[in-house]
């Protein structure tokens, strides 16, 4: 098997890195080598942002219509490519063919969007603000951008960022994870052969040293970053500090709370397939169900639900979850069921050593469901990020809400009922960025604006819809009188009025 090499996307082409530090990308079925990665040098990230800034001179100054005509070209390769992107993703991710063929789907939600930037990006006019006055504004591109994204996510992540930021003027740099680059570069691949200019869009690889590199590089005016709480506070503080706009997505502790008036096998098919699926891979899984009422007496019906899920390699269609993403992520994930356990919460499925014929060597860990889980807890505090499901009984809706918002993270929550009054009291009530009724993974459409709150997000402004817009861009207000030819001068004024 042959085991591609990745390179950076430099200029416009790929550019073989010079790093002495390369990292092997495996398969998580098999952990065999299917790529290497470099860590690049720091005069490779300075070449990447000089690329992209003196291509921002002239990319800043293209008409819209026309990279609007680039973003059209683009969604159209992605739509051709989804079945090759999606099986990069689950080559090196991991996640079933099905989701991975949604996540493009999700991707190209957000080009499809900045395909609309000739509207998105208008300005407001007041004519005769005052005398013979008129006052507008132009929202104008930063300069040079950049991204840090995380493994869970290789296409649609990247489509968060870079999309709207150059379509809206900006250049840009990306620094995908590691553990699974290909995709991402494929996808950068078809940017370029939809139009997009060379040196308007580079990417880099590397760890922490690269991405603290990007967030001190003085010609980097804005960064976003999509990951853990731990890497995203660092990210938010140090480019913060070197004078960036920043944006960072982070960890959450998501929760699902059913009423006893939902649909019963709607609700659980899918709280089960929101905790379980990509194996629990995703910072808007529901990893927490709080049972009300009558509804406590559903545990046994979830158990036995997500012990009859299917388990295996992502190139299987008909399976429900794939392996964790690495070695490392397995033994993590196992260690905290082994925490919960500990704890006092009761173990009532165990997805431990879970093993998948033909593939002994994969990191799979089964769905696993905790029941008598408190706050105290680890598995109910720290986010597991792997199949791992928290079941939590309360008496009454007031109860779910308050043991929701006493959670500190704030990216989403999700409500199954069949009361309008109730979900409507708890979309009120609920401190929580990201609110779904009925719907489990409530990741909003690409022309809505990615919410989470509290210490899920650090930044005012979230990627896609209009957030992204005003973080892509900044306002600038012209007040503009134009005197006639023989206009004879009234005289000094003095006074802040504009007369």
């Amino acid at each position: 098997m042959s085991v591609r090499e990745i390179s950076l996307y430099i200029d416009g082409q790929p550019v073989p890195s010079k790093s002495g530090e390369w990292r092997d990308v495996l398969n998580p079925a098999t952990q065999e080598v299917v790529a290497r990665v470099p860590f690049c040098t720091s005069d490779e990230v300075d070449r990447a942002v000089a690329s992209a800034k003196a291509a921002f001179k002239t990319w800043r100054k293209v008409p819209l219509a026309k990279r609007m005509r680039i973003m059209l070209a683009f969604q159209a390769l992605i739509r051709e490519h989804t079945a090759e992107l999606a099986a990069l993703i689950t080559e090196e991710h991991g996640k079933t063919l099905p989701d991975a063929e949604g996540e493009v789907g999700r991707g190209l939600e957000v080009v499809e969007h900045a395909c609309s930037i000739p509207s998105l990006q208008l300005g407001e006019l007041a004519e005769n603000a005052a005398n013979e006055v008129d006052v507008y504004t132009m929202h104008q591109p930063l300069g040079v951008g950049a991204g840090i994204t995380a493994f869970n996510f290789p296409i649609m992540l990247p489509c968060f960022m870079f999309p709207l930021a150059i379509a809206t003027g900006n250049t840009f740099v990306l620094k995908p994870s590691e553990q699974d680059p290909s995709s991402t570069m494929r996808l950068v691949e078809l940017a370029h052969e939809a139009g997009v200019p060379a040196g308007v869009l580079n990417v880099v690889h590397g760890g922490p040293d690269v991405a603290n590199q990007i967030c001190d590089h003085p010609d980097i005016k804005a960064l976003s970053f999509i990951g853990s709480t731990h890497v995203g506070t660092h990210i938010y503080r140090r480019g913060s500090e070197a004078g960036k706009r920043v944006q960072s997505m982070m960890g959450a502790k998501n929760h699902c709370v059913v009423m006893p008036d939902a649909n019963r096998s709607q609700a659980i098919n899918n709280l089960l397939g929101s905790a379980f699926g990509a194996a629990g891979q995703r910072c808007m899984a529901n990893s927490v169900v709080v049972l009300v009422g009558e509804a406590r007496t559903w545990l046994e019906d979830i158990i036995e639900g997500a012990r009859n899920m299917k388990v295996g390699p992502g190139t299987q269609r008909d399976a429900d979850l794939g392996p964790l993403v690495s070695p490392a992520a397995r033994e993590r994930v196992e260690a905290m069921i082994e925490a919960g356990a500990k704890e006092g919460a009761t173990l009532a499925l165990d997805g431990r050593g879970h093993k998948v014929e033909g593939y002994p060597n994969g990191n799979f860990v089964g769905p696993t469901v905790f029941s008598d889980v408190t706050a105290e807890m680890t598995i109910y505090r720290e986010e597991v990020f792997g199949p791992v499901l928290c079941v939590v009984g309360v008496e009454t809706l007031d109860d779910a809400i308050a043991f929701v918002n006493a959670n500190p993270n704030g990216n989403g929550t999700s409500i199954f009922t069949n009361s309008g009054w109730v979900a409507r009291r708890y979309e009120s009530d609920i401190d929580v960025g990201q609110v779904g009724i009925n719907v489990p993974i409530p990741v909003p459409v690409a022309y809505f604006s990615f919410t989470g709150s509290r210490a899920s997000k650090l930044g005012d402004l979230g990627p896609n819809g209009k957030q992204a817009i005003a973080f892509w861009t900044q306002t600038k207000t012209v007040t503009a009188r134009w005197f006639e030819p023989e206009n004879i001068s009234g005289g000094i004024n003095s006074t802040i009025s504009l007369g």
